[in-house]
Parts: C-alpha cells; structure tokens; sequence
C-alpha cells in the first residue's frame, strides 16, 4: 500500500485503532501504525511525535460514535441515553478502554459528550460544586463500569471463582456471585446507572 501523500489524523486514528481491535493495546506502537498504513516508521513522525499522540488520535475516533444529539424525555432519561450512547461506542473496541481516563480530556469528542451531559445537569437545577460533583459521579460510574466490563466481567472466571467460595466463611459473596453470573453487561450497567441518578435527583 503506497504512503498517503498526506496523512490526516482521521486516517492515522483509524490504521491505529486497527490495530488494536486486531491485535490489543499491547501491539499498538509507532512501528505498528506505520506499518498498518503502508509507510516507514521514521515518516509516521512528519505527523505525530509518540504513541501517546496516536493513544489521544484513538480515543478520540471511537468517542467520535457518540451521538450528542440531545434525546427527548426527563433529564434521567436524557442522562441515560446519552452514557448508553458513549458505552455502545466504546464497548465496540474495548481494548481501548484503558486509554479513555487517560485522554479523554484531549478529545474534543469526550469534551462534547460531556458538554451535552452538564445541559442537562444544568436544566435539572444543579449549579456549581453540586453540579461538578455530579458530573463527576456520571463521569466515573460510566468510565468504571467500562473498566469493570472490560477487565472483570461478571460473565468472567472472578465472578466464577467468587461463586465457588465456601458457603459457610462467604455466604452472602458466594450467593451473590452466583446471581451475578446471570446478569447481561448492558443490563448491570442501565440498572447501575439507574441507581445512581436516583440518588442525585434527576
């Protein structure tokens, strides 16, 4: 494949994502890129300086899935919608999940996503430190349970190894463990997430 005669970031985002729904964040490397797009390692430099540039290219394409159309309903319901829509985005490639944290502050995709969140924030009467501590709490309950889902799926051998405890020392972990099993990704996270805007009012 011939090198692009000029390389977007689009298109450098999309060889590196490639990559790693490929072969995992453990292959993505400058060297990798490079090769994905054709060209020699040295010239991928004319347009990025390191791999921590591509990481913030990356994440910044999968968030790009994220409509932040504003939804119709309450304000829970807007709420719900929109973290719905940011984890459908990201569960699509989810060995990116270990970057978001890292660099979602530098993509201007996370920084519409949560523009559009604190409208609604906002519209529900939350101002101010109530209003930053909410948005924090949204913020880490998607991005956790992104983690949780990716690293610790209840489907995984943790929740199997937490249901086979003894019964008699972890009676109350062991028959969680053993309910948890059964519960869909996608469910444990809209219940989750239910939960905790019950808390904060909206």
């Amino acid at each position: 494949m011939p090198r692009p005669r000029s390389l977007t970031p689009t298109q450098l985002a999309t060889a590196a994502l490639a990559v790693v729904d490929r072969e995992g964040l453990g292959a993505l490397s400058m060297r990798t890129v490079a090769k994905e797009l054709g060209m020699g390692t040295m010239s991928l430099y004319r347009y990025v300086s390191d791999r921590d540039q591509v990481e913030a290219l990356v994440v910044d394409l999968v968030l790009q899935a994220v409509d932040v159309s504003m939804p119709r309903g309450s304000a829970g319901r807007r709420l719900r919608v929109l973290a719905d829509r940011a984890r459908a985005a990201v569960s699509a490639h989810p060995a990116v999940v270990p970057l978001l944290l890292t660099h979602r502050h530098r993509s201007p995709s996370s920084r519409r996503w949560g523009e559009a969140m604190l409208t609604v924030l906002t519209e529900a009467g939350l101002t101010g430190r109530q209003r930053a501590i909410a948005f924090r709490a949204i913020l880490g309950y998607v991005f956790g349970a992104l983690q949780l889902e990716y690293f610790s799926p209840l489907s995984g051998p943790g929740t199997d190894a937490l249901a086979e405890l003894p019964v008699g020392e972890f009676p109350i972990l062991s028959q969680t463990a053993m309910a948890a099993k059964a519960i869909p990704a996608r469910e444990e996270f809209r219940q989750g997430l239910d939960i905790l805007l019950r808390g904060l009012g909206v």
